[in-house]
């Protein structure tokens, strides 16, 4: 085995294998983050090898957003890792036509198209009682995100919530909405008379982090809700916010917003103990 291949960092080459490079003393930092710190030099530009990388993850991210979600194998994926109340997962679209809309028109992506409400009108018409959870899949700006983490978060999350032993939740028939925003999964959780929605959507892809799920919940959701209405768990990947750490958070988060009858900016997410705020009572900072 080369010393190339045993370098942890594919970003780095192997030592002694540096050319004409001058290293940077930052570079020890990047065993902690992604970020592009210590890149070194070559003469007053950048290596090349840290261009490539540059290049490659510029493309990843590009390729993240113009994707097309492939909603037949996750709807299987769902269905064969999850067992859902309803046989198979509504596939929905937004009110933006295609992705050279959609980008244009984020106001778009925001509303479901007619069929799709019609559909929704029709299951909540069906339903014997009010459901407690709308679950959303929105592909939003990275369809890689949602194909990657998806079947692994609700794996984690779904039994939970039907077990929950304080009260088993009653969920709505889950949906995947193909040129959705956040947004969009207010208008399916009104549509589906749902006490809570619950929108996975892909994030806005960085350079590190073309594969970043975002998770937004809202309590009592309808059209035209603004941003503080719903509490954000993001960053949701591998290389981040395991699965199974956002379903643990997201539980907390959709247990406190049910008993508490309320999202957004007044629910707090108390899942970190270590947090200092979270060890003292609620004091003003002046008076102590």
């Amino acid at each position: 085995m080369t010393d190339r291949a045993k370098s942890s960092d594919p970003r780095q080459p192997a030592s002694g294998d540096r050319g004409g490079v001058t290293d940077n003393p930052w570079n020890r930092l990047r065993a902690f983050t992604d970020a592009r710190i210590g890149l070194g030099r070559a003469g007053v530009s950048l290596p090349t090898h840290e261009l490539l990388a540059f290049q490659l993850a510029h493309a990843q991210a590009q390729d993240a957003v113009h994707l097309p979600l492939d909603t037949d194998a996750l709807a299987q994926g769902i269905s064969a890792a999850t067992v859902l109340p309803f046989a198979d997962p509504l596939v929905l679209h937004s009110r933006a036509g295609d992705r050279q809309v959609y980008l244009q028109r984020p106001d778009l992506g925001r509303r479901l198209d007619d069929p799709s409400r019609a559909l929704l009108s029709q299951q909540n018409e069906s339903a014997a009682e009010p459901f407690d959870l709308a679950v959303v899949v929105v592909d939003g700006l990275s369809s890689r995100a949602i194909q990657d983490n998806t079947v692994a978060f609700l794996s984690a999350l779904i039994p939970q919530l039907q077990e929950d032993g304080e009260q088993p939740w009653r969920l709505a028939p889950l949906t995947l909405v193909r040129q959705g925003r956040v947004a969009v999964g207010d208008e399916v959780g009104e549509l589906l008379n749902a006490s809570a929605v619950l929108v996975l959507v892909g994030e806005r892809p960085g350079l590190s982090s073309p594969d970043s799920l975002g998770l937004y919940l809202t309590w009592a959701p309808k059209a035209g809700l603004t941003d503080a209405f719903r509490n954000c768990i993001s960053n949701v990947r591998p290389a981040g916010l395991t699965p199974t750490d956002a379903a643990r958070r997201m539980l907390y988060l959709l247990r406190e917003s049910r008993r508490q009858k309320l999202s957004g900016v007044r629910l707090k997410d108390r899942t970190e103990d270590n947090v200092i705020e979270h060890q003292q009572e609620t004091t003003n900072f002046l008076l102590n």
